[in-house]
This record gives C-alpha cells, sequence and structure tokens, in this order.
C-alpha cells in the first residue's frame, strides 16, 4: 500500500487519530470512491481481457473526510477564487455543517428556510430520515445574500443560467477550489458530510443524535463516526 500523502491544510490537533484501515473498511459502499483503469487481468473464453475497477480510497487520498479548518480553508478559497463566491462558500458550509449529501445540497430550495425561525428543513434521500436543523447566523447571512440577487428561482443554488447547479458542477467548482486552498490530495462533496459525522463524534455529540442528524436509518452507517472517535476512550483510567 501507498505511502499517505501528506497533510497540508488545516490543523493537525483537530484532526482524529483515524485507522485508515478502519474506515476504508467502513466505507463498503463506495461513496466517495473515484472510478480508475485497472492493470488487472482476467481470461474469458481462452482469451486475456483488461478488467476497468476501483482504485483503492486510500490510493487516492490519505482519508476520507474533512476537519473543520479544511472546510473554512476551502470556503475562503470559494470566496476569493470563484466567479460565484457567495453561493459557493454557502454551499461548503451547508454541506459541511448539515451533513448533506450533493443531491440534497443542490435540490435546496427557499421553502425549506425559515429564516424567522432559523432552520432548515432537510429532506433526505435514500429514504434517510428528514428533519429541521438549526441555521448558524452564518448561514443565514449567507442565504439573506443569495436571496438578494437577481435569480428568481425556487432552488437556493443555481448557475448563471438560472437553472439549478447540478451535482457535476458542485463537484468541478470543489475540484478547482481544492488546489488553491492548499490541498495535495483530491476533494469531492461527499467528504463534507464524513466530516460533519466526525466532528459530532468528537464533539462527544451522542450516536443516537448523529444518526437523526445525518438520517441514517440504520445506526450501522452511524458508528463508524463514534468507533474512530479519538475521544471515545478518554477518561476510562481516570484516577486508577
Amino acid at each position: 500500500m501507498k505511502k499517505h500523502i501528506k497533510k497540508s491544510v488545516g490543523k493537525t490537533a483537530e484532526e482524529p487519530t483515524v485507522d485508515a484501515k478502519m474506515l476504508a473498511a467502513s466505507e463498503a459502499s463506495g461513496v466517495g470512491s473515484e472510478v480508475q483503469p485497472s492493470t488487472e487481468n482476467r481470461t474469458v473464453d481462452g482469451y486475456i481481457q483488461k478488467v476497468r475497477g476501483r482504485r483503492k480510497n486510500l490510493d487516492i487520498r490519505p482519508r476520507e473526510y474533512l476537519i473543520h479548518s479544511e472546510v473554512e480553508n476551502l470556503m475562503r478559497a470559494a470566496r476569493s477564487l470563484t466567479r460565484n463566491p457567495i453561493r459557493n462558500s454557502a454551499m461548503i458550509l451547508m454541506g459541511y455543517r448539515h451533513g448533506l449529501r450533493v443531491s440534497e445540497l443542490c435540490s435546496l430550495q427557499w421553502n425549506q428556510i425559515d429564516f424567522e425561525n432559523g432552520r432548515v428543513d432537510v429532506v433526505r434521500v435514500k429514504n434517510g430520515y428528514s428533519s429541521p436543523h438549526p441555521l448558524s447566523g452564518e448561514e443565514l447571512r449567507l442565504l439573506r445574500q443569495i436571496q438578494r440577487g437577481k435569480i428568481a428561482s425556487p432552488y437556493i443554488f443555481n448557475s448563471e443560467r438560472g437553472t439549478p447547479l447540478s451535482t457535476d458542477g458542485f463537484l468541478k467548482m470543489l475540484s478547482r477550489v481544492a488546489p488553491k486552498a492548499g490541498f495535495e490530495f483530491s476533494v469531492h462533496p461527499h467528504m463534507l458530510r464524513h466530516g460533519c459525522g466526525f466532528k459530532l463524534a468528537n464533539d462527544g455529540v451522542d450516536t443516537r443524535t448523529i444518526q437523526d442528524y445525518l438520517g441514517h436509518k440504520n445506526i450501522q452507517h452511524t458508528v463508524v463516526y463514534t468507533k474512530l472517535s479519538m475521544h471515545r476512550f478518554t477518561g476510562l483510567w481516570k484516577g486508577k
């Protein structure tokens, strides 16, 4: 296995102590992995054929989540280097704060936002549990700036043509911004969702609350965050 790529941004003190093999094994669904050509061969009816397969995530990047300081770096880069700084920084922030899948993020509509009570009604895909989430002051400010724009659309995040920004469009934006933010590995949207889960777990939030917040129906999808939390065993031998 190749050596892990050197981490380039963020405060290393924030980053959980993670067993990379456990994290890779936990991602049985293959979320966030990139399809790459494989040199593996197989024999079919006496003929040797090339097999296209997946490279392991750890061959592409050192981990599948972002830490808080890295998200802030991405937002700063998006504000200074993109043509839609408010939209792009708001998408990065909301994707991270609410653990949104990229399809959930791109499909957000104004009728899901309650400015008066500071709330967003998160609608989950994949039969996940939907729930209301509180909005931070920073999120509300960014959303109000977007709302004052000239694009009339039921969707919050739109392209310059006035159509909802596609999931591929958001991925391409992240790919352009990440190197400018100092990343030496590729960044994909699902790393924001994973980052949310790890942040909550390392802040001591209980597993059931994280499950509800991320909309997981199966708690087995949630325990990976608490299992790898660096604070899980803190204090077990206190006073012994």
